[in-house]
């Protein structure tokens, strides 16, 4: 964060030099939550609290000359009533993008998302996961970052010049929806001894054919999913420290549009963390359209994903089947619902997630996020958050 914040007036400056004329003249939007979250069981682990509630605040500035070239700066803030570690600062976005012919350049902070399945996102690499805002790994830090994009009519080719790590957030001692043992983010080691200063590099070929979009990338760094070491503390406490390993890993993400059907799939394979290993997602998404004459939409979603490290997998799905439902009302608050059932086919592991969320008026939007995990295993890795079922109802609003 201490680097962040020195490059605030460097990127400042620089925006100034290049583009003096109406460098500041642009457009503010953005949104302000109010965010509680109810536990339906007392915590597993002492000192956490029974419940917490934050306020989260994420504005936007936009300006784009008439060039089209554009500068974005998007910072994000939390407070949290229990988990101090969920109270941060992050800068989501703070970059400049110049349009050329033909060819895009970004540099500076930012965003982006490789996927196009729904409950795993395995080819997503580019950012790392912001972990105390939500478990489903959506919620991401803002990445430095040096863009080029080539787009053309035979696919559009993206390079990644990435000169500094963010390594991963976790809840602390006082939080929910944490480890057991504790994270100590304090310690965390990594391979490299160029530590998050080690300069990673990725490349990306993306294509549309027909019905089918299809990318293929290749990333070398540092991964983004840190190996949780265990270590032994004075008094004879375990805990757990991260460590980040150099990997090389090559992913690729398919869908297909064939009528009312959805085919996706994300497949992986990386070298560098242990032994190389192969992993994939993938599935269907099949829409009824207007039931019964009533304009609403209902979704039904099937995935599987499989990890060939079984129970040395450092995610929760290493052999799992999804299912899901997705309710679309179609009516003007964009109401909206997906339910999801999870199940471990190696274990009698089970969870379910509920998600949606409705506007009222212009600008205000309403929010449910809910988890139960049901049957946890002792063997798996979410087993320390087999108390931790909650609801989460989030206001926000949009200007």
């Amino acid at each position: 964060m201490r680097q962040l914040t020195l490059f605030l007036p460097i990127m400042f400056v620089f925006v100034c030099v290049a583009f003096p004329s109406r460098a500041f003249a642009g457009e503010i939007s953005g949104y302000v939550a109010a965010e509680g979250r109810y536990f339906f069981n007392g915590p597993l682990f002492s000192g956490q609290k029974r419940h917490d509630a934050s306020l989260a605040l994420q504005p936007e500035y936009y300006h784009q000359w008439g060039s089209g070239s554009s500068f974005t700066f998007e910072p994000f803030a939390r407070v949290d009533s229990a988990d101090p570690e969920r109270t941060h600062f992050d800068i989501r976005e703070l970059n400049v993008l110049w349009l050329g012919d033909p060819w895009e350049l970004r540099i500076g902070i930012g965003k982006v998302f490789w996927g196009v399945t729904e409950f795993v996102h395995l080819v997503d690499i580019i950012n790392q996961t912001d972990l105390v805002e939500n478990i489903n790994g959506e919620d991401k830090l803002g990445q430095p970052m040096i863009n080029l994009t080539v787009p053309a009519d035979w696919g559009v080719i993206d390079l990644f010049v990435l000169p500094y790590f963010r390594e991963r957030t976790f809840p602390g001692h006082k939080g929910r929806l944490r480890s057991g043992p504790e994270i100590d983010a304090d310690r965390t080691l990594y391979e490299s001894p160029a530590k998050e200063h080690h300069i990673d590099l990725a490349i990306r070929y993306s294509h549309t054919i027909g019905d089918w979009d299809f990318g293929i990338y290749n990333f070398n760094g540092t991964g983004r999913e840190p190996t949780l070491l265990l270590r032994i503390g004075p008094g004879g406490n375990p805990f757990l420290v991260p460590y980040y390993e150099q990997i090389n890993q090559t992913g690729l993400d398919v869908q297909a549009v064939k009528g009312n059907w959805l085919y996706k799939l994300e497949a992986i394979y990386r070298t560098g963390q242990g032994e190389g290993f192969f992993a994939d997602a993938g599935g269907f998404e099949y829409t009824m359209t207007n039931i019964l004459s009533s304009g609403m939409d209902l979704g039904l979603i099937g995935e599987w994903a499989y990890d060939e490290r079984g129970d040395k997998a450092t995610t929760a799905f290493q052999n799992d089947l999804m299912l899901g439902l997705r309710w679309a009302l179609n009516d003007a608050a964009s109401s909206n619902l997906l339910v999801g059932f999870i199940q471990d086919l190696d274990r009698h592991s089970r969870a379910l997630k509920v998600k949606g969320s409705r506007r009222f008026g212009d600008n205000w939007l309403l929010s449910l996020d809910a988890w139960a995990f049901l049957n946890v295993s002792r063997e798996d890795i979410i087993y320390s958050l087999r108390d931790d079922d909650y609801l989460q109802l989030q206001v926000a609003y949009y200007f």
